[in-house]
């Protein structure tokens, strides 16, 4: 799914380099400190290697991807003399990621293994020159990552916009993923770090074949590694990591922009990965300059034209805050990332136009809409109440049912309310209902297997709910007017009333 603000990855991609100038080699590992000479390194997009070594993945300019790869890859999971190459390995980097703007960069860096260093079609921003719209999701690619991601994007599901995840296999939706923090000795806690802070970082990546577990670990570039990993993910890489791997990085940009730099990296498959002396790595270049503060008497007319302004717009700021007034409740502070804004779900329906209606009934009306933020497709339902008797309770159930993940279920995004007004978001299906093709009414009629499809993914959902999940939901509506059907003619069941 295409998206208008799309996030910034730092995708880190395992590969190996064979210049002698460039770091030291044995067998199975290498080390760079600095790319200066790095005459193997394979750059794609807008990636370039400064002269004093410092490898650039991104620049300020929008929607680009930067990648970096070494020529050959490594031979990962094969039998050779009888003897099968094991899967572990350890790696680890020094990366910077500088924002055009303090606390507003994107989308970020990642480490990846993956079978080919061919990314003609692959897309900027959230698909961090890996992946795009159409392909993003689809099995047969065999990938393996590590983001840093500093863009918040729903459509890849993710947590927050400063967090580093593991991606495996077919798309950027992390399978696991954690707030960007360092564990501190002297403490005994965790600490925030700020991916786009400006300061160089220290990741470590760690697999252990027998205990099939990945161990990430982040820190500051002149601190040791933490003794407790930021991550710790049980993952079975054998079915990725499979014969020549090529190893790297890329970046991308969107519509927000940073510069993305890696300054040394060392990869081992045979034993931990090489330590940096960081006093001895490429220096990032100087920050840009902020703009000088404006003077005293460039802040008395500020000043003076913001009172006239105030002025002005007060009224029609009062007007514009009632037509967007929502009902919120200290209670409902616990449910944040579930709860949508009445603004941007109007805009996204372009003001419950008509036009935008996909349905109708006892219910209430069913409106479709785009989040401009992100592009995604929404519908979205109106519902009518008129009492605040138990409403707690019903969203607390919302917000329940909007844990369940199960691909023949329409998923409940989240919620908002007004007055006498629930509002409950659902990702969009644009094939309608089954009713519609069933009672055709001039639509093209269903094929045997298609229709057989549908009736299996509409009987897996509803396994899942009576058996699966971790409580049994009933969901008591089966009907045809009830299964939705998405792109690819799959049935989805409508989650109940």
């Amino acid at each position: 799914m295409a998206t208008v603000l799309r996030s910034l990855y730092c995708l880190i991609i395992l590969y190996v380099s064979n210049s002698p100038l460039a770091f030291s080699q044995k067998e199975n590992q290498f080390a760079y400190h600095g790319f200066s000479q790095a005459n193997d390194l394979h750059l794609g997009g807008i990636a370039e290697i400064h002269p004093n070594g410092l490898l650039q993945l991104t620049n300020l300019s929008k929607q680009q991807v930067g990648s970096a790869f070494h020529r050959f890859p490594l031979n990962f999971n094969t039998t050779s003399s009888g003897a099968t190459s094991s899967l572990s390995f350890s790696t680890t980097f020094v990366f910077a990621m500088v924002p055009q703007e303090p606390h507003n960069g994107g989308h970020g860096i990642a480490f990846a293994i993956t079978p080919s260093m061919d990314f003609t079609h692959a897309e900027a921003a959230q698909y961090l020159g890996l992946f795009n719209n159409s392909n993003d999701g689809l099995d047969g690619h065999r990938i393996f990552a590590i983001e840093l991601d500093s863009v918040l994007s729903l459509d890849v599901k993710d947590i927050d916009d400063n967090h580093v995840g593991v991606d495996v296999n077919y798309n950027l939706t992390s399978i696991q993923s954690a707030h960007a923090t360092y564990f501190s000795e002297k403490e005994g806690r965790n600490i925030s770090l700020e991916l786009i802070s400006g300061n160089p970082m220290q990741l470590w990546i760690d697999y252990d074949e027998a205990e099939k577990l990945v161990n990430v670990t982040l820190a500051p570039a002149r601190m040791s590694k933490p003794n407790r990993p930021l991550l710790s993910t049980p993952t079975d890489l054998s079915q990725i990591i499979l014969g020549p791997m090529y190893v790297g990085f890329t970046s991308a940009t969107g519509t927000v922009v940073s510069d993305h730099y890696i300054l040394g990296w060392s990869f081992n498959r045979s034993g931990q990965a090489q330590s940096f002396d960081v006093s001895s790595l490429p220096r990032l270049p100087p920050r840009r300059e902020r703009k000088e503060k404006p003077g005293v008497m460039t802040i008395i007319s500020l000043i003076a034209a913001a009172v006239v302004l105030v002025t002005i717009i007060g009224a029609a700021y009062i007007i514009r805050r009632k037509k967007y007034e929502e009902i919120r409740e200290d209670w409902e502070r616990e449910y944040g990332p579930h709860r949508f804004s009445y603004k941007n779900l109007y805009k996204a329906t372009k003001g419950f136009k008509d036009e935008q209606l996909l349905g109708a009934g006892g219910f209430g009306k069913v409106y479709r809409g785009v989040i401009s933020s992100s592009n995604l497709q929404i519908a979205v339902k109106k519902v009518s109440h008129d009492s605040k008797q138990g409403m707690k309770e019903f969203v607390a159930e919302i917000i329940s049912l909007g844990r369940l993940r199960h691909r023949n279920l329409v998923q409940l995004l989240g919620y908002c309310r007004r007055r006498g007004e629930l509002l409950l978001v659902y990702d969009y299906m644009p094939n309608g209902s089954l009713d519609k093709f069933l009672y055709s009414n001039g639509r093209p009629s269903l094929d045997w297997l298609t229709r057989f499809r549908i009736i299996r993914g509409v009987a897996s959902g509803l396994l899942y709910l009576h058996e699966e999940w971790e409580q049994v939901v009933l969901h008591r509506d089966i009907k045809a007017s009830n299964v939705l059907l998405d792109a690819e003619f799959n049935g989805l069941a409508r989650l109940c009333e």
